[in-house]
């Protein structure tokens, strides 16, 4: 059976606090691991098992031992798929940053599919006895940084730390026009497209609260390169936002109806990453892509 083991110490704690509280609020894990752990005395503070409403403090040795049985997936059954060798922009125990190609799929949407990130990060885990988990996404013709887990108990933390905006990712995009405002915040709800099933759109169906910033970083004769942050995480967010201000992202298929060329110009360019369990953080950049070189 797989087990996966964490030796850690307590840092960052104000004051004593529970080991429960511990557990859920500084290291993220979800109330049924932390149920599971409790349960089957798989966690010790200072190499003895405590109840879990008995406190900790910083510099304690705590060490959590989770199994596959903790999971009702321990293994998301990917097809291994090693036609393409995966870019890793970095890589621990627990997770991959791969550099996603334009044009390749994030995830299959049925059981036999091929040909997509997960199933050429599965090809490459096999080889250790190990699984792809999918974290998150980017659309199929958006390149960059994109989160791998390995393990299913670093999924819910990464998970939260994405959908929380704890985990900050910056994008890159040459779209059409000049700004005359050159940063701000568009603060647009997104919804449905009930004439197109592939698209969203501002104040659609079911709208939900949208935020993404944006910084100007050069403009070349009628375009300009923009640096993005999303605060909240809805599909196809920043080409929406930017086609409704007027600056549609160039190459986009669904959204700029101006478009003259296969490549969408949208980059998964940096990455905080929080590291699970050790709450470490990471800044991890992907290589700007050559066709970003239009100036």
């Amino acid at each position: 059976m797989h087990k996966w083991q964490y030796q850690l110490i307590v840092k960052n704690v104000i004051s004593p606090v529970s080991v429960r509280k511990y557990l859920s609020n500084y290291l993220l894990i979800p109330k049924h691991l932390i149920f599971s752990l409790r349960k089957n005395k798989r966690i010790t503070v200072n190499g003895k098992y405590l109840p879990m409403n008995f406190n900790v403090k910083n510099n304690d040795h705590i060490e959590i031992l989770f199994t596959a049985n903790d999971f009702k997936l321990p293994v998301q059954n990917l097809l291994p798929d090693n036609s393409q060798k995966i870019k890793i922009l970095f890589e621990n125990k627990d997770l991959l940053v791969v550099n996603k190609k334009r044009g390749i799929k994030t995830h299959p949407n049925s059981p036999n599919e091929t040909g997509t990130l997960l199933n050429f990060c599965e090809s490459y885990l096999n080889k250790s006895k190990q699984h792809a988990y999918m974290i998150h996404r980017l659309d199929q013709e958006t390149s960059g940084a994109i989160i791998v887990g390995k393990n299913p108990a670093v999924v819910p933390i990464l998970v939260k730390l994405i959908k929380d905006k704890i985990i900050h990712r910056t994008y890159l995009a040459w779209v059409d026009g000049k700004f005359k405002q050159k940063s701000g915040i568009i603060n647009l709800p997104i919804g449905l497209d009930i004439t197109d099933k592939r698209k969203r759109q501002v104040n659609g169906t079911h709208a939900k609260k949208a935020l993404t910033k944006y910084n100007v970083l050069k403009e070349y004769r009628n375009s300009s390169l923009v640096e993005i942050n999303i605060q909240t995480g809805r599909t196809h967010q920043i080409r929406v936002h930017m086609n409704k201000i007027g600056h549609p992202i160039i190459g986009d298929p669904l959204y700029n109806e101006n478009n003259s060329t296969g490549n969408m110009l949208l980059h998964s360019w940096k990455l905080k990453l929080i590291i699970p369990y050790y709450m470490n953080n990471k800044v991890i950049e992907s290589p700007i892509p050559a066709e970003f070189n239009i100036m």
